[in-house]
């Protein structure tokens, strides 16, 4: 069984604005630590995946940059879709790809801007989860035990009986609940946070891609024949211009009748906002968030990151303030989702410079 790696590297982290920009998204910074999200997603997978067999899926405008920042993986590897068209032609891109190059090879098909602190469980979860996806024709996901009523993210149920030791045939999906449906949905015990990471071998999701996506997956038949020559680029151009922006979860995942979920029980978070960020830190005593040349006077609850300028901040409680050489922001922390309503606002205003 040969294992590859798909990071899916698209997103511009608009709720991360102002350090969140086109060309350096979330996934590029480095939010927690020394190195970019990106950079550790790649590093988890040491021991597992050889660099030589990790994708990355990303745009023409952070290739560079990815291709900088993850110098032992292949440049030939780190691949610009020439549009944004949403999961779907991603996971389809990545599966003619490695299907070429190995038509039983097991793909790991992971977000680029995740945290992930029990490396060691999440390996032991995704070597299981590919033997049984190499073993089987199935699609497998893995579901994240959840630990609050979260509203912020989809969920998976699972059938009881357990196929394999820690795997079950999934009963259905569910959108985004409201938080009394998510209160129910962990009480249940046989709901899961959908994680986005997938697990299958590329023949078994282009079978399910043909059956549930034809009219994606007729067209990205031509893509797999120009992979490796000269002609690759402009045939992928062409292609992803008739395509539709559609979720894998929407297109296949939620259509399969052979899709399995893998417990996750590993600490996760998808870091969607400032405001996770604040939760994942380290606070001091008054339970701030300090970085960068900072002085808070009667500051609750907050946390303030400046890259230049001193800051000070005084009697405020629960508020973001990020400071970079040319944008400010200061949000309440219950309104940090709403970040991405600025970049929509310089979108319209054609702020480029900005964005």
């Amino acid at each position: 069984m040969e294992i590859y790696a798909v990071i899916m590297a698209g997103g511009v982290g608009s709720r991360f604005w102002p350090r969140s920009r086109a060309a350096t998204p979330k996934q590029l910074l480095n939010i927690f630590g020394e190195e970019s999200m990106i950079q550790n997603t790649v590093k988890r997978l040491n021991g597992l995946v050889d660099e030589k067999n990790v994708f990355v899926i990303t745009n023409k405008i952070q290739r560079d940059k990815i291709i900088e920042q993850l110098p032992g993986v292949p440049a030939d590897n780190i691949i610009a879709e020439p549009f944004g068209k949403n999961t779907a032609p991603c996971v389809a891109l990545s599966a003619v790809i490695v299907n070429k190059m190995n038509p039983d090879g097991v793909i790991l098909t992971l977000p680029a801007d995740h945290l992930i602190l029990d490396e060691m469980l999440f390996k032991e979860t995704l070597s299981k989860a590919a033997d049984f996806a190499y073993r089987n024709d199935s699609l497998v996901t893995i579901g994240i035990t959840p630990t609050r009523p979260e509203t912020g993210y989809g969920y998976i149920q699972m059938k009881e009986e357990e196929v394999e030791e820690g795997i079950h045939k999934v009963e259905t999906f569910a959108e985004k609940p409201n938080y009394a449906t998510a209160k129910r949905f962990v009480k249940s015990g046989d709901f899961f946070w959908n994680s986005g990471m997938f697990i299958w071998r590329s023949d078994a999701i282009l079978n399910e891609l043909e059956k549930h996506m034809p009219d994606l997956y007729n067209p990205i038949l031509e893509v797999r024949e120009a992979y490796g020559t000269d002609r690759f680029e402009d045939v992928l151009t062409n292609i992803y211009g008739q395509l539709k922006s559609i979720s894998i979860d929407y297109g296949v995942m939620e259509k399969s009748n052979k899709v399995y979920l893998i417990k996750g029980d590993f600490n996760w978070n998808d870091v969607g906002s400032w405001e996770a960020v604040y939760q994942l830190s380290d606070r001091d005593e008054n339970g701030n968030v300090k970085i960068g040349d900072v002085y808070t006077e009667n500051t609750l609850g907050s946390y303030i990151k400046n890259d230049h300028k001193f800051t000070a901040v005084i009697g405020v409680e629960n508020v973001v303030v990020i400071e970079t050489d040319d944008a400010l922001l200061i949000v309440n922390r219950n309104e940090a989702q709403n970040v991405k309503n600025v970049v929509d606002y310089l979108k319209m205003k054609n702020r480029k410079e900005l964005i």
